[in-house]
C-alpha cells in the first residue's frame, strides 16, 4: 500500500486516545466479568469489544462509545474516511486481542502483580509506537491496516467538562 501525501490532520492528544481506550476497554471488562468462566469471559469479552469497537464504530461515524466521549474519529488514512468494516476488523482483532491479555492480566492482579505488568505491556507498546511518529500519531494496529485517529467536533468532551467540574469544585471550596 502506498502511502499517501501527508496532510495534517487535527492531531489527537495522548491523553484523550487513553481515555478513550480506557472507556471502551472498562465498559466491555465490567459487562464481560458477570461471566463466571474465564474462557467464556474472554469470549465475551471479544464478542462485545467486536461490537463496540467494530459495529458501532462502522455505524455512528467513525466512533465508539469511548472516541465519542473524547471526541475521537478513526479514518482510512488512503481514502480519507471511516474505514470499511473489515478494515475496522483487522484492526480491532489486533487491539482486542491486546486488550484481551490486559483483561486476563488484571484478573490476576491480586493473585501475582508482575503478571499483569507482563500482560499489560504489550497494549502499551503497541500505544507507545503513536509518540515516535510526528507525522501520523499512528499505534501499530493504526499501521497495520493503514488507519490514524484525529480529532473531531463530534462528541461530548468529556474530559473538558471533568476539568470544568472540578475547577468549578475548586473555585467553590476556596470561596
Amino acid at each position: 500500500m502506498t502511502r499517501p501525501v501527508p496532510k495534517r490532520f487535527p492531531r489527537v492528544p495522548a491523553e484523550r486516545r487513553f481515555w478513550a481506550f480506557v472507556i471502551d476497554f472498562v465498559l466491555t471488562w465490567l459487562v464481560s466479568s458477570f461471566v463466571g468462566n474465564w474462557f467464556f469471559q474472554g469470549l465475551v469479552f471479544l464478542v462485545l469489544w467486536g461490537v463496540n469497537r467494530v459495529v458501532v464504530v462502522d455505524r455512528n461515524e467513525g466512533q465508539s462509545l469511548g472516541s465519542w466521549c473524547m471526541d475521537i474519529k478513526v479514518l482510512d488514512l488512503q481514502y480519507r474516511k471511516v474505514p470499511d468494516i473489515f478494515m475496522l476488523a483487522k484492526r480491532e482483532g489486533v487491539l482486542g486481542g491486546l486488550a484481551l491479555l490486559a483483561m486476563a492480566g488484571f484478573n490476576v492482579f491480586f493473585l501475582n502483580p508482575f503478571s499483569t505488568l507482563l500482560l499489560v505491556s504489550p497494549v502499551i507498546i503497541d500505544c507507545g509506537i503513536a509518540y515516535a511518529d510526528d507525522d501520523w500519531n499512528q499505534t501499530f494496529h493504526d499501521r497495520l491496516v493503514g488507519t490514524v485517529k484525529i480529532q473531531t467536533q463530534r462528541g461530548i468532551s468529556l474530559d473538558i467538562q471533568v476539568r470544568r467540574l472540578l475547577d468549578e469544585v475548586r473555585y467553590r471550596m476556596r470561596r
